[in-house]
């Protein structure tokens, strides 16, 4: 079962990291509901460069959860997978909460697109995955 649980999560942090390299090449789909806003303002307008940062955080997090499962990286030191997936865990859990003004589920802000976004997927999306992250790391992948 957290077998499954890391791939499914690793698939996740793969379709992830695609948006955002894709967001960094210049694609539209999706860019509008993916960055809190205050009214019409966006809270900040990230580059190219930051957004493939991003990418390539969410690709890393899916080689550590991939790691943890012992699909790859025999070669790594096991308490490096076991570690990140305790900080993909704690940290998917602080954006889950969120700043309790723009994101998370104790938002103030909550007539925005971003807001029903983030309370109908991204903060929901983000509680999954630090639950996931979380078991994968109790728990001992077989």
């Amino acid at each position: 079962m957290i077998r499954i649980l890391g791939i499914l999560l690793a698939v996740i942090f793969a379709i992830l990291s695609f948006f955002h390299l894709y967001w960094a090449a210049g694609g539209r789909f999706g860019i509008a509901a993916a960055i809190p806003t205050a009214g019409v303002e966006h809270l900040f307008k990230p580059s190219p460069f930051a957004t493939i940062l991003v990418a390539a955080a969410l690709f890393a997090a899916m080689l550590v959860v991939l790691g943890r499962i012992k699909i790859w990286g025999a070669f790594v030191p096991g308490w490096i997978f076991y570690s990140g997936t305790w900080v993909i865990s704690v940290l998917f859990l602080l954006r889950a909460i969120g700043d309790f003004r723009f994101v998370g589920f104790f938002k103030s802000v909550t007539d925005t697109n971003f807001a029903r976004w983030d309370t109908i997927l991204f903060s929901p999306l983000c509680l999954f995955i630090a639950v996931v992250a979380f078991l994968i790391s109790y728990y001992q992948a077989k």
